[in-house]
């Protein structure tokens, strides 16, 4: 197993970024959590926030070590890393750094999903009160939000969600099965 840093994206609880982050820095462990001024939502407010870049997730420096892992994810607020059931995927040291120059440049930044969601696509709900139910990707409605279709006994039922709790679920080829 090798004993080399690498980024790795770390999902937390909703609206739990900042408090994770911290809590990881004091650890001793080098994290980041790209953030951008965004105009608060409130109406009774025209102020600039801070906002996380990338809803739910921030970015850490660890090596594969059970120790270190385990210490990240005992954070109050973590997850879990992202990956695949062989174990976390790292992010490329260049992309963290590109984020760090787009976050420290002080201009605007929008961000999105690169791969809109299609019609069809199977959705695995990561939170909120449908955590663990899969359903199908009906229509976005409004800002961050989504309606999917969840089948059970032979009924369906539209549920709208934000896009956030939701994560496509990989589709596997008949013929990748080894």
């Amino acid at each position: 197993m090798s004993q080399e840093k690498s980024w790795y994206t770390l999902l937390t609880r909703s609206r739990f970024e900042t408090a994770v982050f911290k809590d990881i820095q004091k650890k001793s462990i080098e994290a980041f959590l790209p953030k951008i001024k965004k105009k608060s939502g409130r109406k009774d407010r025209r102020k600039m926030i801070d906002v996380p870049l990338f809803p739910g997730y921030l970015f850490v420096n660890i090596t594969l070590d059970p120790h270190e892992q385990l210490s990240v994810l005992k954070t109050m607020g973590a997850v879990r890393l992202l990956g695949y059931s062989s174990g976390p995927v790292p992010v490329p040291s260049p992309h963290i750094e590109s984020l760090k120059i787009i976050t420290q440049s002080g201009l605007d930044v929008i961000s999105g999903s690169i791969n809109t969601l299609k019609q069809g696509e199977k959705m695995l709900v990561i939170r909120g009160p449908f955590s663990g139910i899969t359903g199908e990707f009906l229509r976005y409605k409004g800002q961050d939000r989504v309606i999917i279709k969840i089948e059970t006994l032979g009924q369906f039922a539209g549920v709208e969600i934000d896009r956030q709790d939701l994560e496509a679920v990989p589709h596997i080829m008949p013929n990748s099965l080894t």
